[in-house]
């Protein structure tokens, strides 16, 4: 595997892209996020590794567009987890439900071709089994990383 794209910050606030030699703007990174090109962006003058910081300042120009993806209730949910006990299952989480939302959408695309080459119902089918596999997997893995893995989920608590 190849090393991630560089991408320098300098003091002026601006990023420099080492593999184009040549400055790139914040619409030019998110066109690296878009197009699945694994890069860093480090401070030019401490060397400190600054990607999230500045995927973060991409997230924070598209949530004061037109369209926000979170709703100000959601991030004050999100803000709560800071520090809590709870702050490595809620990432967790989180890291799941996007993953499984990613499946869900490249499953649909591929089938999307074949509920016309056979019978709509057995698409509809498979597509509810694949989607019970994954909430199987999900729900396991939450409950490894939340501390209750050994539990059977049909136990009750008094």
């Amino acid at each position: 595997m190849s090393e991630p794209r560089l991408i320098k910050k300098y003091p002026n606030r601006r990023l420099y892209d080492t593999e184009e030699s040549r400055y790139v703007t914040l619409a030019e990174v998110k066109d690296l996020v878009m197009r699945g090109i694994d890069f860093k962006v480090v401070d030019s003058q401490s060397e400190e590794e600054i990607t999230r910081a500045i995927l973060l300042q991409i997230i924070m120009e598209q949530e004061s567009g037109g369209h926000p993806l979170f709703t100000a209730d959601m991030l004050a949910r999100f803000i709560r987890f800071y520090g809590d006990t709870a702050q490595a299952t809620f990432t967790a989480f989180l890291e799941q439900g996007l993953n499984f939302f990613i499946q869900q959408q490249r499953a649909m695309t591929e089938h999307m071709g074949d509920i016309w080459r056979t019978n709509p119902m057995e698409f509809w089918i498979r597509v509810g089994q694949q989607n019970m596999n994954l909430w199987r997997e999900m729900e396991e893995s939450y409950r490894r990383t939340s501390g209750i893995a050994g539990q059977d989920k049909n136990d009750k608590k008094p």
